[in-house]
């Protein structure tokens, strides 16, 4: 019994060994196509087999400055040193100049940062917009000197301000405070504060 099983056992495993060396590791082999190909119709569930989701950029929206000052004007709950400068305000850009567009409120649209400063272009705060197709809209506000602003990986806002002792010239503030502003989905909060200082 022996003598007959084992050419048997011969054929069988070289009958496996055969049949796996034409496989390519993936089932049955198609020629000409090497490179699978993503299927141009849904599948069942609505997605085509190696579809993957894409990154929605927020629409352009765009937005004068002009438009912005209106806007503020027309906020009840303006800080009242901006309204003192927009008010005497004739020509918007002395008195307002566009910041970062930033994506804060992780919304649909984007936010645009807004600087508020004299005609000597000394930056006394910032606005934060939304501009939405209705037109922009104030979302929060900040009064600090020599303000920069940008956006964080995290999506919060990055704060940058002078701050002056009483010998400093106008040039040159002693320190610099660094805020880190987030969204809630209804207010700005502050999350940190440092105050680094000069030379």
């Amino acid at each position: 019994m022996r003598v007959r099983a084992c050419p048997l056992v011969v054929l069988v495993l070289a009958a496996v060994l055969t049949l796996s060396a034409c496989g390519n590791g993936g089932g049955l082999r198609v020629e000409g196509a090497e490179t699978p190909v993503a299927s141009a119709s849904p599948s069942v569930r609505g997605f085509a087999p190696t579809q993957t989701p894409e990154k929605r950029t927020p629409p352009a929206v765009t937005v004068s400055l002009a438009q912005v000052r209106l806007e503020l004007l027309a906020n009840k709950n303006l800080e009242p040193f901006f309204r003192t400068v927009l008010v005497k305000c004739e020509v918007v850009e002395r008195c307002l100049t566009r910041g970062p567009t930033v994506n804060v409120l992780k919304s649909n649209y984007p936010q645009l940062v807004v600087m508020v400063h004299t005609g000597e272009k000394f930056v006394y705060g910032a606005v934060l917009m939304a501009i939405e197709p209705a037109g922009p809209r104030q979302v929060w506000s900040l009064r600090g000197e020599r303000l920069k602003i940008s956006e964080s990986q995290q999506q919060d806002l990055v704060v940058e301000s002078g701050i002056f002792a009483v010998d400093d010239k106008p040039c040159c503030p002693s320190v610099t405070r660094v805020e880190v502003y987030r969204w809630t989905g209804r207010q700005m909060i502050k999350l940190s504060s440092q105050d680094q200082k000069g030379d």
